[in-house]
């Protein structure tokens, strides 16, 4: 067997020493790792768990097949007996209305008809009717769009009706009959609900690999531990891997978590459709996992380099926070892009791993290259980063 030449075992001994001394120090900061945990752990399906809740209340108030009117029965009882054939139960809207729509009180739309609606309708004419809603109410709002649908029937029914009395058959209005077509599947259906949960993953990944960064460069600069650790024989190389391969470590063990904490999430979900359409197990997690672990190490490196140059705990908090905000906000480019994903997404750090992670979500199979150029992204970016580490720490050792 060939054994390594006495030089490259030294370095090898010195960043396991590094690393080992690392880990050590951000395992024992307790009050923060507690704050870091809970926050990656809990976020994550207590989001899931808010979104399911909504999702849960709107087929509620689906089922319940409700119209609130004014006026129905005593001047259309050809449109309440309408809404009653399609199982709708009509209800009196309260006098102040206007005012509970406002304040999020009702959450119903409400249905109003003007006098003479019945007369005008033997006519022949077009009587008016007014769906009372407010655009800031959601549940309102969307109830607003089943009435408007419900009412639509109504016209449907009426036209059909009136073209039979005179002999017309109601076919000859449609030129075609469409269809409709649904290409999503159901977990691509799911994902429409589920597409803010890679986010939190990502800031698991982030906010874990930040104290850890910040406190080996940076806080062992203000404590006065890091010139004489760089008196050691060991290379500078060597202490920034050790330093670098346990701050992504700690940001992988808080991917880990987070990844995981959705692994039981299923139980949580109030909504019985989202329950049947979320699919989250182990062959899931274990594709977010491998996503994450490249831009963990990209990440790790890069809150290094920005804190190394600083001189105090509180300095380089201040710096990670363009960082910060980067990866805070590079997501959501993907969430609100009007034109879906683009192609540069997977070369941008952060975008490409939201990306990724909601395809697989979706149940989206990944090919080589959208995996390959992320990873190749991100080492690079490792690789410049702990670069420039280890020459401010060669800078400083010569000093």
């Amino acid at each position: 067997m060939n054994r390594l030449s006495p030089r490259r075992e030294g370095a090898l001994g010195g960043v396991a020493a590094v690393f080992r001394k690392e880990i050590v120090d951000a395992l024992r900061d307790r009050r923060t790792l507690a704050t870091v945990l809970l926050s990656a752990v809990l976020i994550g399906p207590f989001v899931l768990v808010l979104l399911s809740g909504l999702v849960a209340t709107l087929e509620e108030r689906a089922e319940r097949r409700v119209v609130v009117a004014v006026g129905l029965r005593e001047r259309a009882p050809t449109l309440a007996n309408f809404i009653e054939r399609q199982t709708f139960r009509i209800e009196t809207a309260p006098a102040d209305y206007e005012a509970r729509l406002r304040d999020g009180r009702q959450a119903d739309p409400v249905l109003k008809v003007e006098p003479g609606f019945e007369a005008a309708l033997a006519r022949g004419e077009r009587p008016a009717l007014t769906v009372v809603s407010d655009s800031s109410n959601a549940p309102a709002q969307a109830g607003a769009q089943r009435l408007a649908a419900l009412l639509e029937g109504f016209n449907r029914e009426r036209g059909a009706l009136t073209l039979a009395l005179r002999g017309v058959p109601a076919g000859l209005l449609q030129s075609v009959d469409v269809q409709e077509q649904d290409l999503a599947g159901t977990r691509s259906r799911a994902a429409r609900f589920t597409a803010l949960l890679p986010f939190f993953m990502l800031m698991a990944v982030l906010y874990g690999a930040l104290h850890a960064a910040l406190d080996t460069t940076a806080g062992e600069r203000e404590r006065g531990s890091l010139e004489p650790l760089l008196t050691n024989p060991a290379a500078p190389l060597a202490l920034v891997l050790g330093k670098w391969a346990a701050v992504a470590t700690v940001a992988m063990l808080i991917a880990l978590l987070s990844v995981a904490s959705f692994l039981p999430s299923g139980a949580l979900i109030r909504s019985e459709t989202l329950r049947a359409m979320f699919v989250f197990g182990p062959r899931e997690a274990a594709g977010l996992l491998a996503l994450l672990a490249p831009l963990a190490a990209a990440l790790s490196a890069l809150l290094m380099a920005v804190a190394i140059r600083c001189r105090s705990f509180k300095e380089a908090q201040a710096g990670s926070t363009v960082v910060v905000l980067a990866v805070s906000l590079l997501p959501m480019v993907a969430l609100f892009s009007s034109s879906g994903e683009r192609p540069w997404f997977v070369w941008v750090p952060a975008l490409a791993q939201y990306t990724l992670m909601n395809r697989v979500l979706r149940g989206e199979p990944l090919d080589a290259a959208q995996v390959g150029v992320p990873l190749v992204v991100s080492m690079l970016l490792a690789a410049a980063c702990l670069g420039y580490v280890a020459a401010r720490l060669r800078a400083a050792a010569v000093r």
